[in-house]
């Protein structure tokens, strides 16, 4: 190999490393800034939407489009899933967008402000590890002081804005629930039989939720006429569709295959900060001092849970795929 060849090599090489360094950067921004976008968008949504109606359009829209690229791309068989397979996924449709991502949009109808929801969903990998220490695991120390000073955040945050603030007492319980039951789906869902393809899965728990929501919302009285809905609104529930629901999880999806899952997991304590950020700049939600504080003891917490975490160079694939129950759901 001549000298000019190996330096047009290394040259190619280092582009390569680059280019991939530029898009493993841009699907965090991705899903840095969509994520912790959604808590505004659902709060502009149900200012003028019914919340479990307009929920569930987004979830069975969102997932129409990701099954109709996928049918494009590799067939109907693609689809193709056994009875148990589609049972864990309607399962698992449940525990996420009905019950986790559905109170979550109830909450916000009700008053919370979008930028606090999003702090005390940030705790979700705290109950994650909860459920692990009720089912017999004994996760490290470090691990159990990051989720004691997680609780303790959690705490001040509540305190601070469920008793006379701007976060009415009800919608606390009801954000806390909506955590609750996404920890323990993403605790539950490696120990339940899905399809390999996780496009697949969340087709399939997008059209199960959405359908779940739906029918939830009209039962409840809350009816769907879309000419009555500001413009606003609709543009807040498009936002969700395309890229809360199907941009931001691709990216997501293609961070897991092409990055550390450590390095995926940070979206989990970046997703608050943007989250407060634009709840403040853009409609002016109120954020004291000891939101603030608590917010960053929970952001910090997560932070030490997600990097204890990580599975060592050594680990199995199937202890790997077990320790990737601790990371917070993808949030469709």
């Amino acid at each position: 190999m001549t000298a000019a060849t190996r330096i047009s090599t290394a040259a190619a090489t280092s582009a390569h490393v680059l280019s991939r360094r530029m898009l493993i950067g841009a699907a965090l921004g991705i899903v840095y800034v969509v994520w912790g976008s959604t808590y505004l968008a659902i709060r502009i949504m149900v200012g003028g939407m019914p919340p479990q109606a307009g929920a569930g359009a987004r979830f069975l829209t969102a997932g129409l489009l990701v099954a109709v690229v996928l049918v494009a791309r590799g067939g109907l068989r693609r689809m193709v899933v056994t009875g148990r397979e589609l049972a864990g996924c309607a399962l698992i449709a449940v525990l996420l967008p009905v019950l986790g991502q559905g109170l979550v949009t109830v909450g916000e109808k009700g008053g919370a402000p979008s930028g606090i929801t999003a702090l005390l969903i940030a705790a979700v990998p705290l109950w994650v590890i909860c459920y692990r220490i009720l089912s017999g695991e004994r996760p490290a120390r470090r691990t159990l002081a990051g989720v004691f000073l997680g609780f303790g955040g959690v705490a001040v945050v509540i305190a601070a804005n469920g008793v006379g603030g701007a976060f009415p007492p009800w919608t606390i319980a009801v954000v806390v629930l909506a955590g609750l039951s996404w920890a323990f789906g993403s605790w539950y869902q490696p120990r339940l039989r899905l399809p390999g393809d996780p496009f697949v899965v969340v087709v399939y728990e997008m059209l199960v939720g959405g359908g779940v929501l739906t029918v939830l919302g009209l039962a409840s009285g809350e009816g769907f006429h879309p000419l009555e809905y500001s413009a606003r609104s609709w543009v807040a529930w498009a936002y969700l569709v395309v890229f809360g629901s199907v941009v931001a999880f691709s990216a997501y999806v293609w961070l897991l295959q092409s990055a550390a899952v450590s390095l995926a997991a940070t979206y989990a304590y970046v997703n608050p900060l943007v989250a407060v950020l634009l709840g403040r700049l853009i409609l002016a939600e109120p954020v004291t001092m000891p939101t603030i504080a608590g917010g960053a003891v929970v952001v910090a917490a997560v932070a030490i849970v997600v990097s204890s975490e990580r599975p060592p160079p050594t680990t199995t694939a199937s202890e790997t795929r077990e320790r990737k129950s601790d990371e917070p759901g993808p949030r469709t």
